[in-house]
């Protein structure tokens, strides 16, 4: 297993740049999402370290605990993601000369369509999670730090909004209706409010130019 976190952001770039389907979008979507995550940290960080923002601290370090959740699942996402597309490829290879194999392979390729449905999944709707608190970021954090929260907001929001490609690319292989229209109907949602989120983070901090 590679561990994403481990490597220097030049030798992640290399893999993701190279001709191997992973890394792909989706761990790229959520190394985004953990970069969005690690600048909201840094402003909740940033208002706590000044004791004239006093009146906002507890919700500032309760913004930041959060990012620091954020920011370490989307990380162990990025791996999940690279590993459950892998299981793709790997069913995808599997025999099927005979009609038992036919069916065993049909089985594996569903199985694991599945499994990078729901990572991808998982990773938007962490980052969604944290974008929903980045409103009170702008509003009572760190004035200097602002556009800090406008970038994490539009990290964020690229992160749910990538790893929903994910989920929509793989739900074709599924093979299971029910489980599909599950997660469309959750993919337009989470977008939906994802934009409506960013976009609200974006005019408040260009206000405040």
């Amino acid at each position: 297993m590679t561990d994403f976190a481990g490597l220097s952001l030049e030798r992640f770039l290399d893999e993701l740049a190279s001709q191997s389907p992973t890394p792909g979008g989706g761990t790229a979507a959520a190394v985004a999402g953990a970069l969005g995550a690690g600048l909201a940290e840094m402003v909740a960080a940033l208002t706590l370290s000044k004791e004239k923002f006093a009146p906002v601290h507890e919700a500032m370090r309760a913004i930041g605990d959060e990012s620091r959740r954020a920011r370490a699942e989307l990380l162990r996402l990025a791996d999940e993601d690279a590993l459950a597309y892998d299981a793709v490829v790997a069913a995808r290879r599997l025999p099927k000369e005979t009609e038992e194999e036919k069916a065993s392979r049909s089985s594996a390729i569903a199985s694991a369509n599945r499994t990078a449905t729901e990572v991808p999944m998982r990773t938007a709707r962490a980052a969604a999670r944290l974008l929903a608190l980045l409103p009170e970021l702008v509003e009572k954090g760190n004035p200097n730090a602002l556009s800090d929260a406008g970038a994490s907001a539009l990290l964020l929001e690229a992160a749910a909004e990538a790893a929903l490609l994910n989920v929509g690319i793989n739900l074709g292989g599924a093979g299971d209706p029910a489980f599909v229209s599950e997660m469309q109907k959750e993919t337009a949602s989470i977008q939906v409010e994802a934009q409506r989120v960013r976009d609200q983070v974006l005019s408040a901090v260009r206000k405040s130019f």
